[in-house]
């Protein structure tokens, strides 16, 4: 399977396929494709159904094959931001933030992933559920704005604002600490939680969560009485 990534700020992933190849997509992640892409969508059993909706997902997949000679079939960003390839292999699972998988090989399982402290998830802001990649087979994601890559040394932390993690090696351990004194923490502006990631293993930020965004337009949003 060949593919490539077209656009800067709404990019496509586009995959040329050859026949027989299979690409596996949340319920409806295609943009455009050949006539020749045959769709099956899945479940995959009750767990993973209710797995998938927890992550954020839709809760059955879409498995798209090329018959009858190669195919050609694309999947585009839903935000402004970046389509980001990853290899997963066995012993290099990877930890993503919710609706960041858009589409992979056959050979890819998408589960859950939950985090270890209850408290850290429903307070921290990164969602109490991500979505965890492994198997084998190249993989897909989307991510808010431009990606920064950091390969931190065993032990060594990056501190990050709510909502900027995007993805990470399983390796890495997170956690979610409250911002340090009583100023800080209510006029500092910055919120309540920062996410703390630790090494080994290799970490991706994105610069502009949507939740940010969302945030930021909210002043601009008519109320409901139309003002």
């Amino acid at each position: 399977m060949r593919y490539e990534i077209q656009g800067e700020t709404l990019p496509v992933l586009i995959c040329y396929m050859e026949q027989g190849e299979k690409m596996i997509t949340e319920g409806g992640g295609m943009s455009w494709m050949s006539p020749n892409m045959r769709m099956e969508t899945v479940g995959g059993g009750f767990g993973k159904i209710m797995g998938r909706a927890f992550s954020g997902e839709n809760m059955f997949q879409n498995i798209y094959t090329a018959e009858g000679g190669n195919g050609m079939i694309a999947f585009a960003s839903s935000f402004p931001g970046s389509i980001r390839p990853f290899m997963i292999e066995p012993g290099k699972e990877l930890i993503f933030q919710k609706k960041a998988f858009l589409a992979s090989e056959a050979g890819v399982e998408l589960s859950i992933h939950f985090k270890k402290k209850v408290g850290a998830g429903f307070f921290g802001g990164e969602g109490f559920i991500m979505q965890k990649l492994s198997g084998h087979g190249l993989a897909f994601a989307e991510f808010d704005g431009h990606v920064i890559e950091y390969n931190l040394q065993p032990g060594q932390q990056l501190v990050l604002d709510t909502g900027h993690l995007a993805a990470m090696e399983a390796s890495c351990q997170m956690d979610i600490q409250t911002v340090k004194g009583v100023k800080n923490m209510f006029l500092g502006g910055e919120g309540l939680f920062n996410t703390i990631v630790t090494g080994p293993g290799r970490v991706w930020v994105q610069t502009m969560p949507i939740n940010a965004v969302a945030g930021v337009l909210a002043p601009y949003m008519p109320t409901a009485s139309g003002k």
